[in-house]
């Protein structure tokens, strides 16, 4: 098998959304290497008054959200007359088609909020489907120890761990999307397969990885590391002790126009999302 190797790092940074809540951000859109991820949102305090506000109603069309926590819980409500929870371990997707105006809401006094919203793209096929979501509880996805101590969390897609074939219980995802939440001790080591043209990315949300030539202190805090696509495996190895996201999924390879929470293939498409929205039209 031959090595992927990284090929860019991308730097978070600090900033807001919904009613002030405080995350830490990549914002891909611009990203042909990154394609089909267009957004990865950090939550993470132990301070209420970082996220009381949480994320009231609010639309989008055109992508797919899929979020994940690690501690804590939110509330989702939509227009459709659905209702959801994510709570500490558990994941919820969420397919905006062609529109959806939901609410996520935290429930306070569970001692913080940490978790991940990642924005993958809808090819232009599929950027006018009907909306749909699933809420998926900890005890659905698949936690698998590693021989060396570390341990993944399996939430979408298929993964060969350690020579074994594991499934993450999110299998609709767009792009063919998979999704690990990743723990390695310092210098343990994991190598995955990746087969096709996928292309691969890792949020380091804590700790470092070794990036070969390029030393830790040069990285930026919370980097994230998009690898090559030539070759069919990654190997990953802990610097430090770390805690990371791997993503990979099919490119896209599609014009991409985002406004707010609007994604779509053309600057004529946004503007007639906006049109929809704002005359009650939206999700119809």
């Amino acid at each position: 098998m031959t090595v992927r190797s990284i090929e860019n790092i991308i730097r978070s940074y600090p900033s807001s959304d919904g009613d002030g809540v405080k995350i830490r951000r990549l914002a891909l859109f611009n990203q042909r290497d990154t394609d089909p991820f267009l957004m990865l949102d950090e939550l993470i305090s132990d301070d209420e008054a970082d996220y009381m506000g949480g994320f009231p109603p609010h639309p989008h069309r055109g992508m797919e959200t899929l979020t994940y926590l690690r501690k804590g819980a939110l509330i989702h409500k939509d227009h459709m007359g659905n209702r959801g929870e994510i709570r500490s371990g558990g994941a919820q997707w969420m397919s905006a088609g062609k529109g959806i105006i939901h609410s996520e809401m935290p429930e306070l006094d569970l001692g913080g909020l940490h978790g991940f919203q990642l924005w993958i793209n809808l090819p232009a096929k599929d950027k006018m489907s009907d909306p749909a979501y699933r809420d998926v509880p900890k005890e659905e996805i698949p936690l698998v120890p590693l021989a060396s101590g570390g341990e993944v969390r399996v939430i979408a897609g298929n993964w060969v761990l350690e020579g074994k074939e594991v499934s993450g219980p999110l299998d609709r995802l767009a792009a063919n999307a998979a999704y690990l939440d990743v723990s390695l001790n310092a210098g343990e080591e994991l190598r995955l397969p990746v087969t096709g043209n996928k292309r691969a990315v890792a949020y380091v949300y804590k700790g470092a990885l070794d990036t070969g030539s390029i030393t830790a202190p040069q990285l930026p805090e919370k980097p994230l590391l998009v690898f090559g696509t030539k070759g069919d495996e990654l190997h990953l190895k802990a610097a430090t002790d770390a805690q990371f996201l791997l993503l990979a999924g099919e490119p896209i390879l599609e014009p991409v126009a985002h406004y707010g929470p609007f994604v779509m293939n053309t600057q004529e498409e946004i503007e007639q999302a906006i049109r929809d929205y704002n005359s009650g039209q939206f999700g119809r």
